[in-house]
């Protein structure tokens, strides 16, 4: 069964995930999904595998989350595979089975084999988040500022001294 992040989000919300025959394809291994800059990411453990995106141009498709050196490795299983163009120009990691290609359908099921046999040739541990710094407002700058300000000594305060504190006045 594919788990959604999203799955409890109102009604109406929700987008049709693209190609769900890739997720059907990969129910054994219990994939999640999660949106990623208006595509869906598809997630096996605490790797993402691929990308389903269907934006009607080039770079749609299945996007296989993979690294150069096992381009040519996979090319002979993938044959339409190429890099994704919108992540500029040149060999990119990320590799792309277009939707308009006419094994489309067939090799998305070879790379959803590949997923369900673990081949680590696919998939990628993305890179741990940095936490936010903590966003300053106004009021929180006026309060650092106001704190680090020195403090002045009241040097008008009278002062007595040690000897008429412990000894009784004269002539009473």
């Amino acid at each position: 069964m594919v788990r959604d992040r999203f799955e409890d989000a109102p009604a109406g919300r929700a987008k049709a995930l693209p190609f769900e025959f890739v997720l059907d394809a990969l129910g054994p291994v219990e994939p999640v999904t999660k949106p990623m800059f208006g595509c869906t990411a598809v997630y096996v453990g605490e790797k993402i595998v691929m990308i389903l995106r269907d934006k009607g141009d080039a770079d749609s498709g299945v996007w296989i989350a993979t690294t150069a050196e096992h381009h040519d490795a996979l090319r002979p299983v993938l044959p339409s595979m190429r890099s994704v163009g919108v992540l500029g120009e040149g060999v990119t990691g990320w590799q792309n089975l277009p939707d308009d290609s006419d094994d489309f359908e067939e090799a998305a099921l070879r790379a959803c084999a590949l997923v369900r046999a673990r081949d680590p040739r696919i998939g990628k541990v993305p890179k741990k988040k940095k936490p936010a710094a903590p966003k300053v407002t106004a009021a929180t700058a006026a309060k650092k500022t106001a704190a680090k300000k020195p403090t002045v000594k009241n040097t008008t305060a009278k002062k007595t001294s040690v000897r008429s504190a412990t000894k009784p006045a004269r002539g009473r």
